[in-house]
């Protein structure tokens, strides 16, 4: 990993710490990552969490004769780690009774939350941990299933992040069918999931060995996420730091089902100046881009836009309109890490869009190195004579740019 690498893996941590400090999360742990030998670590984690300022609650599944176990395996990580957590009895539940003739004897369901005992807890920067059992108004136990836990605790508790931990895997290739729209990574997980996209997942797969589990995991976080819980991650409690990963970087370890805006493009502010600069600087140094300071865009700020994911600038662009019906799309930069997501393209077609708009029947662009990823756009080599006379004007002999251009007649 070079030093930059490191750099930017410093900021996004700073910049996730400094926007969720302070939120809760609710963490739903499937009872096989109890048993798994990273479990220690794991509860390590959450401890760091908790300490850095994170309002955290555990939810851990259990077989029904076992919650208490599971919690007290919980109630000893976090001891060793000298964070402060408690077991309560949180839930007021109701039994079941008898469903289509059948007795369900302790099986129960929640029926209140005492959300006001549970947000005190928390504010004194203690860790709930709330085993799969409710209580009745006379006192009576009844064990409640951990994701009607964990999905009411996170609507009533407004929470900013449920987190899904499990060994399932997670919605990858090899265990779904996926739809070529759905983002994956190289290693076949999904990456990211909107409510729509999670819903469609569920209406084409068909619960099944290898399915059921990362099935019903899809239908929590889509309740989660329709009930108003703007992010839901699911893990794999098999990789060791998967919590911190997804919570602390863009391109996370899990699959993220986002109700909020997650990723969009967006005209720049002044604000955003020296982020699109330290962007664009890299190329700048190798002469791929003209060299141009904060005032260069400040001048040219209504030109300019960023493709903005999770709140930090990835790619910028820049639409300069000229006479003559043509415009010009310049000051291209993506993120380096972000490089495989294609977001240059993506800019590409926005001000593609834009320049519609505008009127222009062309758009062209200077490159001195991107010639074939222009072609790839589209775009093709055209002559000098072919510009604006403005742009012709001020064209930089030296750079001896090429120019390529694409005629919006027939675009789409």
């Amino acid at each position: 990993m070079d030093e930059f690498s490191q750099v930017e893996i410093i900021r996004e941590a700073f910049h996730y710490q400094s926007r969720f400090s302070g939120s809760t999360m609710v963490f739903k742990v499937e009872y096989p990552v109890i048993e798994h030998s990273l479990f220690t670590s794991f509860v390590g984690d959450l401890a760091l969490l908790s300490k850095t300022g994170y309002r955290i609650l555990i939810v851990p599944g259990a077989k029904e004769t076992a919650v208490f176990d599971s919690a007290s395996r919980f109630m000893t990580g976090f001891s060793g780690n000298r964070v402060d957590a408690v077991i309560g009895n949180f839930i007021r539940a109701r039994g079941l009774g008898v469903v289509d003739g059948v007795d369900m004897g302790q099986k129960g369901m929640v029926d209140k939350f005492y959300i006001e005992s549970m947000r005190r807890i928390l504010d004194l920067g203690i860790v709930p941990i709330l085993p799969g059992m409710g209580w009745s108004l006379s006192g009576k136990p009844y064990y409640v299933p951990a994701d009607d836990i964990a999905l009411k605790a996170a609507l009533k508790l407004a929470a900013d992040k449920l987190f899904i931990i499990s060994l399932s895997g997670g919605p990858r290739k090899d265990n779904l069918q996926i739809p070529e729209h759905i983002e994956c990574a190289q290693n076949g997980r999904i990456i990211r999931l909107t409510p729509q996209e999670a819903e469609e997942l569920l209406k084409i797969n068909s619960p099944g060995t290898g399915t059921q589990a990362v099935l019903s995991e899809l239908a929590l976080a889509l309740k989660a996420s329709n009930g108003g819980v703007k992010r839901v991650h699911i893990i794999d409690g098999a990789e060791g730091g998967a919590v911190l990963k997804e919570l602390f970087s863009n391109q996370g370890t899990g699959t993220m089902v986002y109700a909020d805006e997650y990723e969009s493009i967006r005209g720049i502010r002044s604000a955003d100046i020296p982020e699109i600069l330290r962007l664009m600087e890299p190329m700048m140094q190798q002469g791929t881009l003209l060299r141009r300071n904060a005032d260069d865009i400040q001048a040219k700020r209504e030109d300019f836009v960023v493709f903005v994911i999770d709140s930090q600038i990835r790619a910028c662009g820049a639409l300069h309109i000229w006479e003559e019906d043509q415009a010009e799309i310049a000051a291209l930069a993506t993120d380096p890490a972000y490089a495989a997501r294609g977001l240059g393209g993506h800019i590409v077609k926005y001000l593609i869009d834009r320049a519609k708009k505008h009127g222009c029947k062309r758009v062209f662009a200077l490159s001195t190195q991107s010639n074939d990823w222009f072609e790839s756009q589209g775009f093709r080599e055209a002559a000098l004579q072919s510009l604006p006379e403005g742009k012709r004007a001020i064209y930089d002999n030296k750079r001896n740019s090429k120019v390529f251009a694409l005629d919006l007649l027939t675009v789409n």
